[in-house]
């Protein structure tokens, strides 16, 4: 069995702590969520506020890097609890456009509210400054990961 370098050891345990801080902190999130949200329901809600415009299930689909049925199921329980409407495509009536709702924006603005104290926490961890020395690099390897998916 080959061994990795030094180099790619280093690499090797970068993305180990990410995809552990990654596990983690959905955990501790989901607990948090109002509305009996999920992860995947708040990211669903909070890419919809941030990036605004028409999606489609697939375009949501390929954002997330998830199965059209998996984004259909997350779609269903968010239409479920009124927070987002799938509505007829009007340049292509096959296909649907997924609407956030008023509710919708209410749920995200509660979910934020719901981890401000847990987020808060995290300073006893990590110093403002330890976090503000962190962001760019995260940036920067979000953004390389996301130009090579």
């Amino acid at each position: 069995m080959k061994t990795l370098t030094p180099k790619q050891q280093v690499l090797f345990t970068l993305f180990n702590e990410i995809g552990i801080i990654s596990q983690l902190s959905s955990a501790r999130f989901e607990r948090i969520l109002p509305h009996g949200l999920t992860v995947a329901q708040f990211s669903v809600l909070n890419h919809l506020v941030r990036l605004e415009g028409d999606w489609s299930p697939a375009r949501l689909a390929a954002a997330f890097q998830v199965t059209k049925g998996t984004m259909s199921s997350t779609l269903q329980r968010l239409v479920t609890k009124g927070f987002i409407s799938l509505e007829a495509d009007p340049s292509d009536g096959r296909a649907k456009q997924v609407r956030l709702t008023e509710a919708g924006v209410l749920a995200r603005e509660a979910a934020l509210s719901a981890a401000g104290p847990s987020l808060g926490e995290l300073n006893a961890a990590l110093s403002p400054s330890e976090i503000d020395a962190l962001i760019p690099s995260l940036q920067k390897l979000r953004i390389w990961l996301d130009k090579y998916r």
